[in-house]
């Protein structure tokens, strides 16, 4: 896992954007995973600005949402496939059939799970995922106690959870109370993971993540097993990493043409 601290969410969004750039423009067909809410936000404002003024193209690339609330058709306001179209793949050339997401108004949403993950087998797997972090320490919609190998569900969310969703929606009570979303371990088979978290509100979250021992407790804590994961954090958001000092050593003395 490399740790990547930073002073700000410009700069969180930038290195973020250059990882991205680079597999876009190196894989000839590169599928991208996407997480919503507010951390990936400045990203893809990022990429959005790359493409327009540099003609960076999303033509071949395929994506898929990390997760979908139940009960919200793909074109209701506050579902993640809105979210996605309105804030990023619509401002690029992505095709709109190459953007996929859990289907949350499925009639049987067991099935509309399994679906979900052979749509990502069928694609040859998630090149780059992005990924927030919840203030609990979930990623997606894993909450506390989910299995470190689940695969695309159903999941009720918690209370916290929906307040922190609330400011996405008119009224607090309209936040669904269920999700689905990709498992921990359909995460884990991303080829690359880059995690983002910003503001003191994260810190405990990405202190537990990244130094703490791995437990379904904190589904987050399960990144440490994977071979390729970058988590850029800026400095409130690293304020309680214990060895904050050697990330930053680490990534300032890194060649520039590995800092991706």
């Amino acid at each position: 896992m490399e740790v990547i601290v930073v002073e700000s969410e410009a700069e969180m969004a930038r290195i973020a954007a250059d990882a991205v750039e680079h597999l876009v423009e190196s894989t000839e067909f590169p599928v991208l995973g996407l997480a919503t809410g507010s951390s990936p936000l400045p990203v893809y404002t990022d990429l959005i600005e790359r493409h327009r003024s540099r003609g960076l193209s999303f033509a071949g690339t395929t994506m898929f949402l990390l997760d979908e609330y139940a009960g919200l058709a793909r074109d209701h306001p506050q579902s993640f496939a809105t979210f996605i179209r309105d804030r990023f793949s619509g401002h690029v050339d992505v095709r709109p059939e190459s953007v996929h997401g859990p289907d949350g108004d499925a009639a049987d949403l067991a099935a509309a799970c399994v679906r979900y993950e052979s749509q990502i087998v069928d694609a040859g797997g998630i090149d780059l995922q992005l990924l927030g972090i919840g203030s609990e320490g979930h990623i997606g919609f894993n909450e506390l106690a989910s299995s470190l190998s689940s695969r695309t569900r159903l999941k009720t969310l918690t209370d916290r959870t929906r307040s922190d969703n609330a400011r996405f929606f008119d009224v607090a009570e309209g936040v669904p109370r269920h999700a689905l979303t990709q498992g921990i371990g359909t995460i884990l088979e991303a080829r690359h993971i880059v995690l983002l978290a910003s503001g003191s509100s994260k810190s405990i979250a990405i202190e537990r993540a990244v130094e703490g021992p791995v437990t379904a407790m904190v589904p987050a804590s399960a990144l440490q097993l994977h071979p390729h994961v970058t988590v850029i954090v800026d400095d409130l958001a690293a304020s309680r990493l214990r060895h904050a000092d050697y990330y930053r050593a680490a990534y300032r003395d890194k060649p520039p043409w590995q800092r991706i």
